[in-house]
């Protein structure tokens, strides 16, 4: 059964002064951590839960301790739906550990790891130190603040949202739209790539265009894109917006934000051109997790952590993993189902690095699905594989949807409910 932090840390010190976790028995197994082998993951996202299933799948003598602060998991992909009103609730996007920790003899803990010692193999949180062989992280983003002139990571969210971690922020900007007067304008800003979904700022806006069209007459969406176009899907996007949008998305390519006033609800291109609206969504540049930084795990380019493409192991950290969307995995997108998959890799080859046997070459896969309306979906598909070291695409594979396609809705359906399925039980 999930374990919260006070009963853990009573289970795992029973023998110990104060709450120091590394010399005592492991939660539930009868021996200390010197006798047995031991994995720790951190994060219950897409690549966590996978991670800490599949190792115990392939190796149940490795003892698994999956920390999160969270006690649900709510999902981003599929959360525009929400914000479009396609979904009465975030219900469908929640799960809970409870089974999966049941069903496979994980270790749940919830809190937050501050701390990692690459040397010692240690995690420190709130009530001590729980030392490992391996460390799987998949600690998911932080936002580059610092590059937007005037936003304040405490108060500026919540006058414009950036709804780029579901939950709270999905439904504030769900509210801020359903209290916007008919005839406003929303503001939604897009930084350069790459960033958590590709696709999701594009969904996005034909969410809330689909939303605008249906309940704020002569309401309009201006979009302000870092980048030089729409970075993924764009012809479908495009062509979905002229059939469904005209004349309420105003989409401007090469539109870099680098500053805002909150208390205006106004943000500046450059510095120079200022736009307002009554609905800002900002969605502010992205890096790895904030703990991925402190362990030493960022590369050259100071927002990413370099990996080993088969294994995933860090090229700057022995022993410790990063999957998801804090790493950099090459052409791999930062999706739900690049971690699953990456995940999935990374717990094989952690399973076999530990029994001392020969690793298993990468061979990862993506699906990513937007919906351009109520019921007309597409997609992108990749498929990688690894070269001389580095995850490559693999060539005359993947590829977009032939078309706007309300199939592909059906199927984006079925993805959500199998892989959140796989991740809870």
């Amino acid at each position: 059964m999930t374990t919260d932090r006070r009963n853990f840390l009573k289970l795992i010190g029973a023998g110990g002064v104060g709450a120091t976790l590394t010399a005592c028995a492991a939660p539930g197994t009868g021996f200390d951590k010197s006798a047995g082998r031991r994995v720790v993951v951190v994060g219950g996202g897409y690549g966590g839960t996978i991670a800490a299933k599949y190792i115990r799948m392939m190796d149940k003598s490795i003892e698994v301790i999956l920390i999160e602060p969270n006690k649900q998991f709510v999902s981003c992909p599929f959360s525009n739906l929400y914000i479009g009103g396609l979904l009465p609730d975030l219900t469908t996007l929640t799960i809970g550990y409870e089974k999966l920790a049941a069903n496979h003899g994980i270790k749940m803990l919830h809190d937050t790891v501050t701390a990692i010692d690459a040397v010692k193999k240690t995690v420190t949180v709130s009530g001590g130190t729980i030392d490992y062989d391996r460390l799987v992280l998949s600690p998911g983003i932080d936002f580059r603040t610092e590059e937007i002139e005037g936003y304040n990571l405490a108060t500026t969210p919540l006058v414009m949202p950036h709804a780029w971690k579901a939950g709270p922020q999905t439904l504030l900007l769900r509210k801020q739209l359903e209290d916007m007067p008919a005839g406003g304008t929303v503001v939604l800003t897009i930084p350069l790539a790459p960033f958590r979904c590709p696709p999701g700022p594009y969904e996005r806006t034909s969410m809330i265009a689909m939303y605008l069209k249906q309940h704020k007459p002569k309401s309009k969406i201006i979009v302000l894109d870092a980048n030089p176009d729409i970075v993924s899907k764009a012809g479908l996007f495009k062509k979905g917006w002229q059939k469904h949008y005209e004349g309420i998305i105003q989409y401007r390519g090469a539109q870099k934000v680098t500053a805002i006033n909150a208390q205006n609800r106004s943000v500046f291109i450059e510095g120079m051109e200022e736009v307002k609206g009554d609905v800002v969504n900002v969605i502010p540049p992205q890096r790895a997790s904030l703990i991925a930084s402190t362990a030493g795990l960022i590369g050259p380019d100071k927002n990413w952590c370099p990996i080993n493409g088969t294994t995933f192991e860090s090229t700057l950290q022995k022993n410790i993993h990063v999957i998801g969307d804090a790493c950099n995995a090459g052409p791999m997108p930062k999706s739900g189902y690049s971690a699953n998959s990456e995940a999935k890799i990374c717990a094989t080859n952690v399973v076999a690095l530990m029994n001392g046997k020969e690793t298993t070459e990468m061979s990862g896969i993506n699906v990513c699905y937007s919906a351009i309306s109520a019921k007309e979906t597409v997609s992108v598909a990749g498929v990688y594989a690894v070269q001389d070291g580095k995850i490559i695409s693999v060539p005359n594979s993947g590829g977009v949807s032939p078309d706007l396609n309300e199939v592909e809705a059906v199927y984006a359906s079925s993805w959500l409910k199998n892989i959140l399925t796989e991740m809870s039980t």
